[in-house]
């Protein structure tokens, strides 16, 4: 017993030092406890809903920046104070000029006045015009101001034309239309010889990059009088080639009548084309213009 006695006899500094060791043991041990639990419980930041969650809270951070900044209405340009001119970036020197200017009794009535009176840069001028708000008589006034210029500029002198017939007129008469100038007109006229006359008014407006509206007008003046004399083929003796020059069908059209014709022997009436698979039935009217089935 004296033996096992001597190895456990401390003086008092001896125990306090073991004690305070204790200690700091169970604190250790206490604070890797609640790391690992800690570790355990971690939240995955990437997950689908967090992810919108951070989207939601991010775009609503937006929306207060947009909504704190000063936000500029409608406004009438002749009455600028030099607060407002100073918020909407006018220098002390142009918010002078249009004072002065407003004292002679006299009012800018365009975005074109206010930048001759202020001498303002074009950024900001295009930046600030958006704005602007003149009386209802003032706009109505510019507008037909702009239409009359756009009028006169556009309108052509009246010309004397040959011909009413759109199968007849010369480039000249096609050219008195609005519109119309001397490339226009010699496409119409190229696109007419390709189809050996114009059957349907509504062919003028196969013809390459014109605006319907041109047609329109066009169609106004000149009409379909004389009725174009085609010579018809027959499509069961005509060869691939002369089938082939009808400006409605393409190789593949084309391909597809004579092997038709094969299966049938031969077409006896042209409404069978409308029997062949994939047929363009919106151009029949058009495509029968130049065949006879005999």
């Amino acid at each position: 017993m004296k033996i096992f006695k001597s190895h456990f006899w401390y003086n008092k500094s001896q125990r306090n030092g073991i004690l305070l060791l204790i200690l700091l043991i169970i604190v250790l041990q206490f604070f890797s406890y609640q790391i690992n639990n800690f570790d355990d419980k971690l939240v995955d930041l990437n997950t689908d809903e967090n992810l919108a969650f951070q989207k939601q809270i991010d775009s609503l951070k937006i929306l207060e920046i947009e909504n704190r900044k000063s936000k500029i209405f409608p406004f009438n340009p002749n009455y600028i104070t030099d607060f407002k001119g100073a918020q909407l970036g006018m220098s002390i020197g142009e918010i002078d000029r249009l004072h002065k200017f407003r004292e002679s009794n006299k009012f800018v009535n365009s975005v074109s006045d206010f930048q001759k009176v202020t001498d303002v840069s074009d950024s900001l001028l295009d930046k600030i015009s958006p704005y602007f708000k003149f009386p209802d008589w003032v706009t109505s006034r510019n507008q037909n101001v702009i239409s009359s210029a756009v009028e006169k500029f556009y309108k052509k002198p009246k010309v004397k034309i040959s011909t009413t017939d759109i199968n007849l007129a010369t480039a000249e008469d096609l050219t008195s239309i609005r519109g119309i100038g001397e490339k226009l007109s010699a496409r119409i006229i190229n696109y007419r010889k390709r189809l050996r006359g114009f059957s349907f008014e509504s062919q003028l407006y196969e013809v390459w990059k014109i605006d319907a509206a041109v047609i329109d007008r066009l169609l106004k003046t000149f009409k379909i009088v004389s009725t174009p004399d085609i010579k018809k083929i027959n499509i069961n003796t005509a060869t691939f080639k002369e089938v082939l020059k009808n400006p409605y069908i393409d190789y593949e059209l084309c391909k597809a009548i004579f092997n038709y014709k094969d299966q049938i022997a031969e077409y006896q009436s042209l409404t069978e084309l409308k029997q062949i698979p994939n047929f363009p039935i919106d151009k029949y009217d058009r495509i029968v213009l130049y065949l006879l089935a005999e």
